[in-house]
């Protein structure tokens, strides 16, 4: 099947892909900044925030959904889990709602660490968000 050919992306465009690159890039470099200060890595971070908001409800996510939200293979949604259960971030449960699967919750230490790290992002989290919706 042959592709369409699209016109050459303007001066304009240009100017408004570099823009947004720029600003992500500085809210992921933010974002390790902050994360390290709380003594968490920016994936770990993530991990938390996915739990947390889990799409089932009661801050308690299963591996499947973890892999897609991270976007994550399996090996490595199990690796980040592991690692983060050590730090005494996350505990993995018997999730009985599904018989012999297991669903991951933060501990009160993941809890804190994760509200103090997403509270100081705040600011950079609005610039972006204002951003996305100026370039919309």
């Amino acid at each position: 099947m042959p592709r369409t050919l699209k016109p050459a992306p303007t001066t304009e465009e240009y100017a408004r892909a570099a823009e947004l690159r720029e600003a992500l890039r500085l809210f992921q470099r933010r974002t390790e900044e902050v994360t390290a200060a709380h003594r968490l890595t920016p994936r770990i971070y993530q991990l938390l925030l996915m739990i947390k908001t889990s799409r089932t409800g009661g801050e308690r996510a299963g591996l499947v959904e973890l892999e897609a939200r991270l976007q994550l293979g399996k090996s490595t949604v199990t690796e980040l889990v592991l690692r983060t259960e050590k730090r005494g971030f996350v505990r993995r449960e018997l999730d009985r709602k599904r018989g012999r699967g297991i669903s991951i919750a933060l501990t009160p230490s993941g809890k804190r660490r994760l509200a103090a790290a997403l509270a100081e992002l705040g600011d950079e989290r609005r610039r972006l968000i204002e951003l996305l919706t100026r370039l919309a």
